[in-house]
């Protein structure tokens, strides 16, 4: 089967695979937030995207009809709010979408939508959480929700995401790398000091800023030890999660 963007189809495209019991839709969710001196405002929108396409790809080989619906970029993102450029709106607004989305899905038969999300703003997991219980109030479609800032899924990513000091670090400019290239800048990146202060542990210990948890910049981890090859590696491993949490999903119904 085909992997195909909700953006790029007509109406009637969308009507025929959306007939099909075995269709899924995927929507990748990001931010508009600061990621260091040397990544673009939307990173968190392109890793969501390539993990989408990746996830999408593995299961179009597996028979089933994938749409990628445009991504949902704009969250709240508050740890970077003090950045010009983030743009952070409410978690409740966000709620509120999804589940409007999830409806119009239900009402052309859709019945497997899947959440592709980098964004790990405490804030922004909540809201995604709970429009996946109020979509399962309402009855409407499930929606399928691989947090990969939880076991089992964090488990599978690198030591820098697991330590939690993986703001536009390593883990994330070697995805840009892979993905995008042409956004990174790499007149500066080599050049930036690595940040070992955790995010997770600033959240365990109420912080709520980026710079109150040590990040000055809008960067922690690592960026100059970023590659390319690890960062298709990473992307590789974003579809699987995708793929397994859908397939473990489906098996259940």
């Amino acid at each position: 089967m085909s992997v195909s963007k909700l953006s790029e189809m007509t109406w009637e495209e969308v009507r025929d695979d959306l007939q099909t019991a075995d269709t899924i839709a995927i929507l990748p969710v990001g931010a508009v937030e600061a990621h260091g001196p040397h990544l673009p405002l939307t990173t968190d929108v392109i890793i969501s995207e390539s993990m989408a396409r990746s996830g999408g790809d593995k299961l179009a080989a597996r028979g089933y009809r994938v749409i990628i619906l445009p991504a949902l970029s704009y969250t709240a993102a508050d740890f970077a709010s003090g950045f010009p450029g983030t743009i952070s709106i409410g978690p409740g607004s966000v709620s509120v979408v999804l589940v409007d989305i999830a409806r119009s899905l239900a009402k052309h038969g859709l019945s497997t939508f899947v959440i592709a999300n980098s964004h790990l703003d405490p804030a922004h997991i909540a809201s995604l959480e709970a429009a996946v219980a109020a979509a399962a109030e309402e009855k409407l479609l499930k929606i399928i929700f691989p947090d990969i800032s939880k076991k089992p899924w964090a488990l599978r990513l690198s030591d820098e995401f697991r330590s939690g000091a993986c703001h536009a670090g390593q883990f994330e400019s070697s995805v840009v790398l892979a993905a995008r290239p042409d956004l990174v800048r790499e007149d500066m990146r080599g050049d930036l000091p690595p940040v070992s202060a955790s995010l997770s542990q600033a959240i365990r210990a109420g912080l709520t800023t980026f710079e109150q948890a040590g990040g000055p910049r809008a960067y922690f981890g690592s960026p100059a030890e970023a590659s390319a090859g690890e960062g298709e590696q990473t992307i590789e491993v974003l579809g699987s999660i995708l793929e397994e949490a859908v397939l473990a999903e489906i098996a259940l119904n």
